[in-house]
């Protein structure tokens, strides 16, 4: 749906109820002359009827009345096309809410498409989506830019022990401490299981990475509170820059994905694939 349309839908709603307003304001001055008209005739008639007037008079009377008739005529059908008039708006109103529904139901539908259930962070198809757009951009103006592959160590041990709900509030805290750092331009997204994937669309270079890698690190080792207690998880991230580590979506993020194996082999915090 264009919102251009939309707000021109919203606009044509506005003027139509403003037209209904004032054609019942007309209706109401022409049927006000139309009484007035009727109360001066009966006088006239009255007086008319008392002193005997010349027939002049009297057939400027007559075409008085007729023009009462017509006035009042007009009211009457000016009062049939209010009435259209305000089943018309009427109608307009029930479109425009049923169109408003199913805006928002295209919206929603559209976004959870593209978002993780559990954290509500872009998914894979999203993910890749935005990076492949961001490799668009690096290789026409000559940037860098980077993915970060991470983890949760022994997280598979939380589920075991404590349950999956509690593995879920894991997934969630981490994903609300992730989005809190990631910049404007940057992608945070929940690849599958405890694993996530972050772009860095522009960086410098493998010092700006490591600088990004070592603060999301220290923001995930905090503390988690939880209904069996405080938890503390560390994250093992694998980082791959753009050109030197693929070209491509798929080999970025498989050089990304190797070179956080090799952290978590080591007992890294993070880990680049070169």
């Amino acid at each position: 749906m264009n919102p251009t349309e939309n707000s021109n839908d919203l606009k044509a709603g506005n003027t139509l109820t403003d037209v209904l307003g004032q054609a019942e304001h007309v209706k109401d001055l022409v049927e006000q002359s139309a009484q007035e008209l009727s109360s001066v005739n009966t006088g006239l008639a009255q007086e008319i009827a008392q002193s005997g007037e010349p027939p002049g008079v009297r057939r400027a009377l007559e075409k008085s009345q007729a023009v009462e008739g017509k006035v009042q005529d007009a009211a009457d059908r000016l009062s049939v096309v209010n009435l259209a008039l305000e089943a018309e708006v009427s109608t307009r109103h029930i479109l425009e809410a049923q169109l408003a529904t199913v805006t928002h139901s295209e919206e929603a539908a559209r976004h959870a498409a593209l978002h993780d259930a559990l954290t509500d962070l872009p998914n894979r198809t999203l993910f890749e989506n935005r990076l492949d757009h961001g490799l668009a951009q690096a290789k026409r103006h000559d940037r860098t830019l980077a993915v970060m592959f991470l983890d949760l160590d022994g997280f598979k041990k939380i589920n075991d022990v404590h349950g999956h709900d509690v593995g879920d509030l894991v997934l969630q805290t981490t994903a609300n401490r992730l989005k809190e750092h990631a910049r404007d331009d940057d992608t945070v997204s929940r690849f599958g299981g405890d694993e996530f994937l972050y772009l860095l669309t522009e960086i410098d270079g493998e010092k700006d990475a490591a600088l990004i890698a070592q603060k999301i690190a220290n923001a995930i080792q905090l503390p988690i509170p939880l209904p069996i207690g405080e938890l503390i998880v560390k994250p093992s991230i694998g980082i791959a820059i753009f050109p030197k580590d693929g070209a491509s979506v798929s080999a970025l993020i498989k050089s990304a994905d190797m070179a956080m194996y090799t952290a978590k082999r080591g007992k890294l915090v993070y880990a680049f694939a070169s």
